[in-house]
């Protein structure tokens, strides 16, 4: 748009001086007066062009300014801390729970999915804060997904310190000795608390950027996951634990909607 702007700005001046070109006397008498004249009209065509330019200019500095105003800078800040503590922490606590001898980087849970999802999502902020910035301003939408993150992120630490040695973040698919069916504190409430945790942590990230389309294909592709996940899982824990886990399956939920 500014560059059509800045072509039909030139070719006035173009046709302008055409005009002017074609409407010249051929008397050579009046030849200084007249290249005054087309001096003058130039210049005046020229300061036209530069102010057109300026406009076109002060729009461009003003869609730029967007990407890097207050609004950007909070939720982009919130949602580069909201990761880095997540990540730091859940490697931190399965060092303390497992010890470094059998910790991974995998345990920090940075899959290449996962990498494409959160770049997905920064390529769609950066996209409609330029072009749709008022939508970056609800501020009653952001300070919900911030919300999210921050019950999401409680929950599921909650649930890796309640656990212990027994929370993994592989699916177990042999019994250990210290594996214990836990179903005291959190998973009082809910199954699976590390699943529910991170489902509204992640969701929640997506809400606090004002994304509604990385929101959206959060929710089903977090859900996805986790619906396949969740009956594989409980697959070996019913031949862990046998009737104590049916029992305890019927009385409390999984912590993810929908998923039994």
């Amino acid at each position: 748009m500014i560059i059509l702007s800045f072509l039909i700005s030139l070719s006035k001046v173009v046709v302008d001086y055409s005009f002017l070109q074609l409407a010249r006397p051929k008397f050579s008498w009046k030849e200084q007066t007249i290249d005054n004249q087309e001096m003058s009209f130039l210049q005046h065509l020229l300061s036209d062009l530069k102010i057109q330019f300026s406009v076109s200019m002060f729009y461009r500095s003003a869609s730029f300014s967007d990407i890097f105003s207050y609004t950007a800078y909070r939720q982009l800040s919130q949602m580069f801390l909201a990761i880095l503590f997540f990540h730091g922490s859940e490697y931190i606590l399965a060092l303390a729970s497992h010890g470094r001898s059998n910790v991974t980087l995998n345990s920090l849970l940075i899959s290449k999915n996962y990498l494409f999802a959160m770049i997905f999502s920064l390529l769609e902020y950066f996209i409609e804060i330029a072009l749709v910035p008022g939508l970056k301003e609800l501020w009653w939408v952001s300070n919900l997904g911030l919300g999210m993150v921050i019950i999401g992120e409680i929950i599921r630490k909650t649930a890796i310190i309640t656990a212990g040695q027994a929370f993994t973040h592989l699916i177990r698919i042999r019994h250990e000795d210290h594996h214990k069916l836990i179903t005291n504190g959190i998973y009082g409430f809910v199954r699976h608390p590390g699943y529910c945790g991170f489902f509204i942590w992640s969701v929640g990230t997506q809400i606090m950027l004002c994304n509604p389309v990385s929101t959206i294909a959060f929710v089903v592709v977090v859900w996805r996951f986790f619906a396949q996940r969740i009956p594989y899982e409980e697959y070996f824990l019913r031949q862990f634990f046998g009737s104590q886990y049916v029992e305890y399956a019927q009385r409390v939920p999984s912590g993810v909607p929908f998923v039994s």
